[in-house]
Formats: structure tokens, sequence, C-alpha cells
């Protein structure tokens, strides 16, 4: 059983992630984001959102030294917040920082270049169900609304269907989160590659974000 406490940082945890997802029905927009804490010092943030027939907005930083307070990210340009505001009931998600606008989601894959766009964020999440055990940790599925600040002017997201994980080990990493897998998908893509040279190449369906 789940308590309260464990929502938050795990100071005895080697290896640590939140994960949010979030997707229209009629696949309007989608998005992604991820949080990993790794050993005592560092951190991983990624940060995506897809539309249709807009470039694809991309962060990933993998260079973010520990605060005091574990679920504040700060780097170079990047600021971006976790905060739980209600154990299992809801958490808001906040960035202010430069975006990639990819023209092509593989380009994700190699050197991620692509012209650099200011993006301000204010999302939240509430569940509307009840947490699930996974490996590791927990998922829960609920929904998100917000805003996202753009150069081109705000995106208003209203209450769209929405999913997040929560999960920690004292191993020195974790297996990608998102289940489900598909082949020869041809529809929207959010990919990442991270330092290890592991790759969570998203693929978007109905039910939300799954890998290929």
């Amino acid at each position: 059983m789940f308590a309260k406490q464990h929502e938050r940082a795990h100071p005895d945890a080697n290896c640590e992630e939140w994960t949010f997802s979030w997707w229209d029905e009629d696949q309007a927009i989608a998005g992604y984001t991820s949080y990993r804490l790794l050993g005592q010092s560092d951190a991983w943030y990624c940060w995506g959102l897809w539309r249709p027939d807009a470039p694809l907005l991309h962060i990933t930083e993998f260079e973010i030294p520990r605060r005091s307070d574990p679920m504040i990210a700060k780097a170079s340009a990047l600021w971006a917040e976790y905060t739980c505001d209600s154990p299992f009931e809801q958490w808001s998600l906040g960035n202010e920082t430069y975006a990639v606008e990819l023209e092509d989601p593989q380009d994700a894959l190699g050197l991620a270049y692509g012209n650099a766009v200011p993006i301000a964020s204010d999302l939240e999440w509430y569940a509307d169900g009840e947490i699930e055990f996974i490996v590791d940790g927990y998922q829960q599925s609920g929904v998100l609304l917000g805003a996202i600040e753009t150069l081109g002017g705000t995106i208003e997201i209203s209450e769209i269907r929405a999913a997040r994980t929560h999960r920690w080990t004292a191993e020195a990493t974790l297996p990608q989160a998102v289940s489900g897998k598909v082949v020869a998908h041809l529809g929207p893509r959010l990919p990442f590659k991270f330092p290890t040279g592991d790759v969570l190449d998203l693929v978007l369906t109905v039910d939300g974000w799954v890998t290929q």
C-alpha cells in the first residue's frame, strides 16, 4: 500500500522518475514530460508537445544539479518544477525555458538541431482514477488542463485525457515507463534519446502514447 509520502522523492532511491502524458482523443494536441533523479546529485528533464501541422516542441536537459528541493530543476536557461498539490489527486507542472522546433521527429534522435523558441507552461493534472501498481511504483489516470505560452501565442489546453507514473529503485536505472507497443506506426511521434544511448520513441494512439 502506498502512503502520501510516497508521492515525493525518496532519499534512499538510486533512481527515481515521474512521468506525465496527455492527449486529445481527436489528436489535436498531445504531450509528454519526465523527470528522473539519478543517484544523489543529478537529474534529467524531458518535455515535448505535438500538434498537427506544427513543429514538434522538444526539450531535453541531462545536466541538472540536484537542489535542496529535488522537485525543482534549474540549469542553464531552464527552470522546471513538479509540485504535488494533493497526494494522489493533483499535480502542477511548470517550466520556463527554450524548446527546439523540430520539423521531423526523427531529428530528436540525432543532434536535435532546430529553431530555439522560448516557452512557459503552467499545467495542472487531476486524478480521475485510483493508483495502480506497476513494477517499482504506480500509475494513475487523470486529466490535464492549462496553458503554454509560445512566441505564436498562448496554447490553451482544456480538460483532456492524461496519465502519470511514479517509480523508484535501489538499482542504478529504471526501464522506460511507457507500456504498450506498436509496429510500423505512421502517426504522430515524440522521440527522446538519453545519454546512455537508450531511446524512448513515443507514438500517439487514441488511448495515449505507446512505444514503437
